[in-house]
């Protein structure tokens, strides 16, 4: 199989320091560029990093972004004591600009934004959070790239230590009961490590689903790639 070029944006998190991890370990995936608010201290053959503290400033670096295959989007904040006009600002707003500009670089790659289960398409529902992620997932679907996935993941599995910085810090308490919960809700739980798989054969395998339900997320997972 032919190897791809991926970016990865928020590789510092919980979840985007999983999807590297994959990456790094997945024979198909050849340069990795990352792009973060702060250095990770990481070094590996496969990896350049690009360390912007504000992602808007991405725009002058856009020949440093050509030539990809596909873009991870890693970057999500918690709405938990947000008004909506800043939720937007970091969330819709953050994310299109840079989106906006990656199309301008890359139209035929494929882009993957982590969105989240109860994400609300109709952009009218009275949960702010997923009104907003709502119309973050329905705006980027109208960008000029070669296909854009939604993931809608429900309460994942950490398999990497989850460090002091990292958003998610709950999920480490919780990690034993959810993997006690795992069995019995398959098709709602999901282990990070099977999460990160199914982003990375996004990029191999062309699919009509758009916006990945937790059920399809693990489908995707287990498809072959190669």
């Amino acid at each position: 199989m032919k190897k791809i070029n991926v970016i990865i944006t928020g590789s510092t998190g919980m979840i985007g320091e999983s999807v590297l991890d994959q990456c790094l370990k997945h024979g198909s995936i050849g340069r990795i560029l990352t792009i973060n608010r702060r250095p990770s201290g990481l070094q590996h053959p496969k990896l350049v990093e690009m360390v912007l503290p504000d992602l808007s400033d991405a725009s002058s670096h856009k020949d440093d972004l050509q030539d990809y295959d596909a873009c991870f989007f890693c970057i999500g904040v918690s709405s938990l004591g947000m008004d909506e006009a800043t939720y937007t600002r970091l969330t819709y707003t953050l994310t299109m600009d840079f989106a906006k500009r990656l199309s301008e670089a890359n139209p035929a790659m494929t882009f993957c934004y982590i969105s989240g289960a109860g994400t609300d398409s109709s952009e009218k529902g009275r949960t702010m959070w997923a009104r907003v992620k709502g119309k973050t997932e329905n705006d980027l679907m109208k960008l000029p790239f070669k296909q854009v996935y939604n993931f809608r993941p429900g309460a994942l599995i950490p398999y990497l230590r989850v460090k002091p910085n990292q958003t998610y810090q709950s999920v480490k308490y919780l990690k034993w009961l959810l993997v006690l919960l795992c069995p019995v809700f398959p098709n709602a739980i999901l282990r990070l490590s099977d999460f990160a798989i199914a982003m990375i054969n996004s990029a191999f395998i062309e699919s009509s689903v758009r916006v990945l339900e937790p059920r399809d997320i693990k489908k995707l997972s287990e498809r072959k790639v190669g």
